[in-house]
């Protein structure tokens, strides 16, 4: 007799009540971390569980975190590589694990989020052992993908975006969210995704969002504004010597760096004046407190502060040598206050008086035409515009110095054969140095975002090694050259060949170095920026057109790069084109051997050769093939009556 065995009904509407009504553990992100996470030697050079001693200034911020704290926002600016992916992680494992919902996670694009949910999100699920078990992998239903991660028992899931995908921040309810890196996040079509992501959470009292991420560029950062909404929590040390509670300041260390000997970089104590060395920075941190300058905010907002000098991951040696490689390079020295420093860099936007640059020019130490000394490799920008193309010619050397050698206009289109054979022979011109040599280019790069495959048709008849295509890219956070990845043609998706020779170069930070670096006036400082004795006015208008102005963009203020529409900025696009050409070229990582390499090649007087042509022959010296710069016929380039601005180019044949 087969027997059936009915489950009672009543008993199992009673258990799910009791669960559903069932109060939540507490949630302790602290213990939490203690109990799953464990670092890798890949992840960490602090490997094995996770030690509160290694990170004590996260306490405090994980706490916040809890629903045990009142408040709704955490924001955490710091710089690189200090523990905002840490906080992340825990915030993110802990709540599914101990108090599942629904979990949002934002990066600043769809690209970002897919490769942190495959190269961070997955390892982590799959590694910690009480997260594989309730996020199952490679599941049919589709409860496992790359932008979503479904709780095994559909208590909550993962879902992960991009601030640039209105469509992914839009339709949801999330009772906490993690955004991240959230100063590179830009103004998207459907308007500001910082105020689409918080209000999936609007409806929820209890929400808890944490927004971490490194500083870029005031005014306009975010993670600046967030920071300085909330608490403005910093973490005080205790002095060893006096136990004056103080925190750690880059000014302070600065202020008694020996570029010599950054091994010996340390504090000074504001007090007393002892001198607080690395070998100190453990047990102060254990002594450390989270101290708020505005306190008021603490109940909904609680913001921290955080930078490398704090971390047992970096040494103050380490920052010290990273520093003396940035200090002159206006956009490394950004680098390093954003990075390592974790601030933003504080700029007014507005480029140095054209007329100052044009009086500085006009008592010039060379003449437009010639390469200066100190000159060794000479890189040209050029653009190309309905009727014409532009060409700037700069001389680099060592320490981020560079020379303005010549600029020109080129008459006709990209695609006309007048234009494309006075480029070709460009490439072949050489120009004086003031040693008497004469110098070749070394790498050139066309602006590629306009008449691409016209650029490309003409581009691809010269080596990589002499030319490539670039386009600027306008973010905060772009870097100085990238390789453009991928480069497919609409119609039919295959990968174009200029790929390999295409490059994005961020606009917007060579742009701010050089509107620093023209600021300055002493020959010997790092990065300075020559102008010869003879470019017209024009020239220095364009060169200096642009600034840096809030915008408002779908109704949100945003700042981007700006000019008068009558004016001219072909100057500044070609001198930062002919930045990417030198940083392709690799100038910025040129050793010192090299530079002296250069410096005798390209700078030692020539000798005068003896004897005739005959005798020259006979003992196999080599004959040059240049003339005097007297006997050379100059072809001659001027605009056609266009109203293009009057300008002369001359090509050495």
């Amino acid at each position: 007799m087969t027997v059936i065995q009915i489950a009672n009904a009543v008993r199992v509407v009673g258990l799910a009540a009791s669960r559903a009504y069932e109060p939540p553990p507490p949630v302790n992100y602290l213990k939490w971390a203690e109990q799953n996470i464990v670092f890798t030697k890949r992840e960490s050079s602090l490997p094995g569980p996770y030690n509160r001693r290694n990170f004590p200034y996260l306490d405090e911020i994980l706490k916040a975190l809890s629903p045990d704290d009142p408040c709704r926002i955490v924001t955490e600016m710091c710089s690189a590589q200090i523990g905002k992916t840490v906080v992340g992680n825990i915030f993110l494992g802990g709540s599914m694990a101990m108090d599942p919902s629904d979990f949002l996670v934002v990066h600043p694009t769809e690209e970002n989020a897919r490769r942190w949910s495959r190269l961070k999100l997955k390892p982590m699920l799959r590694g910690t052992t009480c997260l594989n078990e309730i996020f199952p992998e490679r599941t049919r239903d589709g409860s496992d993908s790359v932008f979503m991660k479904e709780h095994r028992d559909g208590l909550g899931a993962i879902l992960i975006s991009g601030a640039n995908s209105p469509a992914s921040l839009s339709q949801v309810t999330m009772p906490r969210q993690s955004q991240d890196d959230l100063a590179k996040w830009e103004v998207n079509s459907a308007g500001d995704p910082e105020m689409q992501a918080d209000s999936r959470s609007a409806s929820v009292d209890t929400a808890k969002i944490f927004k971490a991420g490194t500083p870029l560029v005031l005014p306009g950062c975010r993670i600046t504004k967030n920071y300085r909404d909330g608490s403005q929590e910093r973490f005080y040390l205790p002095c060893p010597q006096c136990e004056h509670m103080q925190t750690l300041e880059w000014e302070n260390m600065l202020a008694t760096l020996d570029t010599e000997e950054p091994e010996r970089a340390h504090f000074t104590c504001v007090s007393c004046g002892f001198p607080i060395e690395e070998h100190h920075r453990a047990a102060m941190l254990q002594k450390g407190e989270w101290r708020a300058d505005n306190p008021k905010a603490k109940r909904y907002h609680r913001s921290f502060y955080i930078w490398g000098a704090y971390s047992l991951l970096k040494s103050w040696a380490q920052i010290a040598r990273d520093w003396i490689k940035a200090r002159g390079d206006s956009a490394a020295e950004r680098v390093f206050l954003n990075d390592t420093v974790g601030r933003a860099q504080e700029t007014t936007g507005e480029a140095p008086s054209w007329e100052k640059l044009r009086d500085r020019a006009g008592k010039s130490t060379y003449k437009r035409g010639v390469v200066p000394t100190g000159g060794l490799v000479l890189t040209a920008g050029i653009d190309c515009q309905q009727d014409r193309a532009e060409v700037q010619v700069v001389a680099w050397g060592p320490e981020f110095r560079r020379w303005v050698v010549d600029y020109f206009v080129v008459p006709g289109h990209i695609s006309e054969k007048r234009c494309r054979d006075r480029l070709d022979a460009l490439l072949e011109q050489t120009w004086p140095n003031q040693a008497g040599n004469h110098v070749p280019l070394d790498r050139s790069a066309i602006d590629g975002n306009a008449w691409t495959e016209d650029v490309w048709d003409w581009a691809r008849k010269h080596p990589i090694s002499k030319l490539i295509m670039v386009r600027g890219r306008g973010d905060e956070s772009a870097p100085r050259l990238a390789r453009v990845k991928r480069e497919r043609n609409e119609r039919t998706g295959k990968l174009l060949k200029y790929a390999r020779r295409f490059f994005n170069f961020g606009a917007s930070v060579m742009k701010l170095a050089l509107y620093r670096d023209l600021a300055k006036e002493d020959p010997l400082d790092r990065g300075f920026v020559g102008l010869p004795e003879g470019l017209d006015d024009e020239y220095f208008r364009q060169l200096t057109a642009e600034r840096r102005e809030p915008v408002k963009r779908q109704g949100f203020t945003v700042y981007r790069w700006v000019k008068d529409a009558a004016q001219p900025n072909e100057g500044l696009d070609t001198m930062l084109q002919a930045e990417a050409a030198a940083t392709n070229y690799g100038v910025r990582s040129l050793p010192d051997q090299i530079w002296a390499k250069l410096e005798v090649e390209r700078e030692q007087a020539p000798k005068p050769a003896q004897g005739d042509l005959e005798d020259l022959i006979a003992r196999g010296v080599p004959q040059s093939t240049a003339r005097p710069a007297e006997e050379r016929a100059p072809i001659v380039v001027t605009p056609e009556a266009n109203g293009v601005r009057p300008r002369t180019m001359k090509i050495d044949l």
